[in-house]
């Protein structure tokens, strides 16, 4: 396989572009929580279970889009994805009951899988130079931080002046304009004589047999929580539980009045440390072993997670934890992947990292379904935040054991 020898390719810019409009789209969730649930005078467990259940089926659904592109192409992957992702959009904004929105979630989330970072990857991966290939992995997560930046206020700032249906369709919209850049994704197909002729049987079976396998699975399930507790629900938390916005001070100053609209800016300020954090992880990557830098990020994440639960909730805490959480919110991917395809080789990185990413996914459900449903029971978030900061410690060590070496092919199937 001929890789390009640039880290700026028209395959990367493309990604890039697919993977923002995605993530905007997705990330924006959490701020329909309370706009959803105060129209039809649902508990906030409802319209959790729907995120949670789009979360659990981007799961499942990114193994099933990384073979398809495997095996009929990238580029009619992500064409099926944002047409799945669209619909789902659309019949969401016509849901009126919350099974209406539990059940659409399900063509969301297969949306998501299909316009997303497991199928991406595979396609920058395959692209990319064994030079380049750690930091190229590290952009394209990185894109899917600009997209947070922006999703999350342009859909509070468009429920300003319209309803949130409107911003569903319009957000549908922005998902279909993805199909538009598809001509500029052209990746080579896998080179090394011993990936092609390895079927994908054989490499399964091989990494489901490995333990270093198992536990990059597991390991990914807290990040899972984590994340997706923290894009549903935080805009909710910080609207609700966040001491107020001082009148003449710095953050009322620059228009944000509201705790409301700072749990928008919240996930903004997420999505942008997350830029650099992830870049960090990617040129890191490439000079260190990645599975001490993956315990490391673990680590970090549940201290900063432990100290924020017990300090008093304000403004200030709020703005400190989103840059800090931030700077390791997708730091992992580019990591995790990179790992992947550093012991298996790249012919079916996407099928294979799609497997590692449903366990990231079923946290992912588990962490958003806990977060409405511990509300409706307690009336807060506490029992959550320290579900997660088990999940994170136990992720940070169940990385280390892992043999960052790769292992001998078995004889093709």
């Amino acid at each position: 396989m001929t890789h390009d020898s640039r880290l700026i390719t028209p395959v990367l810019i493309v990604s890039c572009i697919i993977i923002t409009v995605s993530f905007a789209v997705r990330a924006s969730f959490g701020v329909f929580q309370i706009p959803v649930s105060d129209e039809f005078g649902w508990m906030r467990s409802e319209f959790s279970l729907a995120i949670a259940i789009q979360n659990l089926a981007w799961g499942i659904g990114q193994p099933i889009f990384g073979a398809i592109a495997e095996k009929l192409g990238d580029r009619r992957a992500i064409v099926l994805g944002a047409l799945i992702y669209a619909l789902g959009m659309v019949l969401s904004a016509a849901s009126v009951t919350p099974l209406g929105h539990q059940l659409n979630a399900w063509l969301v989330g297969f949306g998501i899988a299909g316009t997303g970072l497991g199928t991406v990857l595979g396609v920058v991966g395959r692209a990319s130079s064994d030079e380049h290939r750690s930091m190229a992995l590290a952009v394209v997560t990185a894109a899917g931080s600009v997209g947070q930046v922006i999703g999350a206020p342009a859909a509070e700032w468009m429920l300003g002046f319209i309803s949130w249906q409107m911003v569903f369709v319009i957000f549908a919209i922005a998902i279909l304009s993805l199909l538009l850049t598809l001509p500029m994704m052209k990746a080579p197909a896998p080179a090394s004589k011993q990936e092609v002729e390895e079927s994908l049987s054989a490499i399964l079976k091989k990494a489901f047999r490995d333990p270093s396998y198992t536990m990059i699975f597991l390991g990914f399930f807290s990040c899972g929580y984590q994340l997706a507790f923290i894009t549903a629900h935080f805009p909710a938390f910080v609207a609700e539980m966040c001491g107020p916005i001082e009148v003449g001070g710095i953050l009322h100053g620059m228009g944000i009045t509201t705790t409301s609209a700072l749990g928008a800016v919240a996930l903004s300020l997420v999505g942008l440390a997350n830029i650099a954090g992830t870049l960090t992880a990617g040129w890191a990557g490439k000079h260190f072993t990645k599975k001490y830098l993956l315990a490391g990020i673990y680590s970090a994440r549940t201290i900063i997670a432990a100290v924020f639960i017990l300090m008093p909730i304000t403004p200030t805490s709020v703005i400190i934890f989103s840059v800090l959480m931030g700077s390791l919110w997708l730091a992992t991917v580019p990591l995790t992947s990179g790992l992947v395809a550093h012991l298996y080789g790249l012919r079916y990185m996407g099928t294979l990292y799609g497997f590692i990413f449903l366990s990231h996914q079923i946290g992912g459900f588990l962490g958003v379904w806990l977060g409405g449903r511990m509300y409706d029971i307690y009336g807060d978030y506490t029992a959550v935040w320290w579900v997660g900061v088990a999940v994170g410690a136990f992720s940070a060590v169940v990385h280390l054991p892992i043999r960052e070496t790769r292992a001998a092919s078995p004889q093709a199937a």
